[in-house]
């Protein structure tokens, strides 16, 4: 049976090269980074190595980057340590309605702590309201934090304004930059803090990265060793470093072809689902990473839908990964207004680099099949 992989925006397979980079630290070169031997210093020369290519290719300070297990850490550890190191300014916190629960999840919780956390709406497309935005900013506000581009729905959000807005009322701006990172240019010298998750760019599972520039004030999440200069404690995971940074460097030297490989998949995807009836594109259709498309189709439910296609040797989802097995809503649909009906008939097809047109045509047909067979025996297609 034809299998396609069309879910990478909850994964990536690890690219072959990113493979060979890292399987020297697993046997060969093998050392605690922390330690005085030769061992050692070839563990910790690697990961100086990656972080300054890091740096590089972000254009930011090999001292801003800071690594850990993933975008989840990163996003608790900028979100608290900054609430926490800057409590005694404010308690204020703006957030978007359509974030990750990486971030909103720790929003929630420092309201718990006394924090008070502000929830911008979002327009039909899902960009954030920069009125709002303005409206929300009060004396004691501290920090906003909105993702670069959705996970869901592919949405890109105007960085640039955000970063303006933040940067006149002297507010740290962080953004979540998981789904954005190698795959659309993200200018991070306007950002106070981002967080990085390797698996989404061809690299390992369990490594990330947060960017924290220079003067920013953030209390420390993970106490322990010192690791990372006192930032993140815990034994340093090379093997994995070496892979985001090789990750990095072949999503970054190759952003533009890949970006424009995946729209053209993208576009003729859109248009041939498009053409079933009672069927919509979530999110903004220009403003969106280049590989995703997020369907919405009236009179089925999304997961039958998934079902169908994994029978037919297609992978899919119907949103984050995450939160696969939760049959509440999406929350980031309900945030683009669609009634709760409309929130479960919905597909996310992500494209990634190594995807053809003979399987986008394929998967396209597949889907057409799937959604009349689901509205056959659905009284409400009938």
């Amino acid at each position: 049976m034809k299998r396609i992989y069309l879910d990478h925006a909850a994964t990536t397979p690890v690219d072959p090269r990113v493979v060979e980079a890292m399987t020297p630290y697993f046997s060969q070169k093998y050392g605690n980074a922390s330690s005085l031997h030769e061992w050692g210093r070839e563990a910790r020369e690697a990961i100086e190595r990656a972080r300054k290519e890091i740096a590089k290719r972000m254009k930011v300070f090999p001292e801003e980057i800071y690594f850990t297990s993933g975008g989840t850490e990163s996003d608790n550890a900028i979100i608290k340590g900054i609430a926490w190191a800057n409590k005694d300014k404010g308690k204020h916190i703006i957030t978007s309605k359509i974030e990750h629960h990486a971030v909103l999840n720790p929003c929630e919780w420092l309201e718990k702590q006394g924090f008070e956390v502000t929830y911008l709406p979002v327009d039909e497309y899902g960009v954030v309201d920069l009125d709002a935005l303005q409206d929300a900013i009060k004396k004691d506000t501290i920090l906003i934090s909105v993702m670069a581009a959705n996970n869901e729905i592919g949405t890109i959000q105007p960085l640039k304004e955000i970063s303006e807005i933040a940067r006149d009322k002297g507010v740290y701006f962080h953004s979540d930059a998981v789904q954005a990172y190698g795959k659309i240019p993200v200018d991070y010298t306007s950002l106070d803090a981002a967080s990085v998750s390797s698996h989404k760019i061809y690299g390992p599972k369990g490594v990330g990265l947060m960017y924290v520039k220079q003067g920013t004030k953030i209390e420390v999440f993970m106490h322990g060793g010192g690791h990372e200069r006192g930032r993140r404690s815990g034994t340093e995971n090379v093997p994995g470093i070496v892979g985001l940074a090789k990750a990095t460097e072949l999503a970054f030297d190759h952003m533009k072809e890949n970006a424009e490989h995946e729209e053209k998949l993208r576009k003729k995807l859109v248009e041939e689902v498009l053409g079933i009836p009672n069927s919509w594109l979530n999110g903004h259709p220009e403003k969106r990473l280049p590989g995703n498309a997020h369907f919405g189709f009236d009179f089925i439910e999304g997961e039958s839908l998934l079902l169908l296609l994994d029978q037919k040797g297609i992978a899919a989802s119907t949103g984050s990964a995450c939160s696969t097995g939760d049959l509440r809503p999406s929350h980031v649909l309900l945030a683009l207004g669609l009634p709760h009906e409309k929130c479960h008939g919905s597909l996310r097809l992500t494209i990634g680099r190594e995807n053809t047109m003979q399987e986008i045509e394929y998967t396209a047909e597949a889907v057409r099949e799937a959604v009349e067979k689901l509205r056959a025996i659905s009284p409400y297609g009938k």
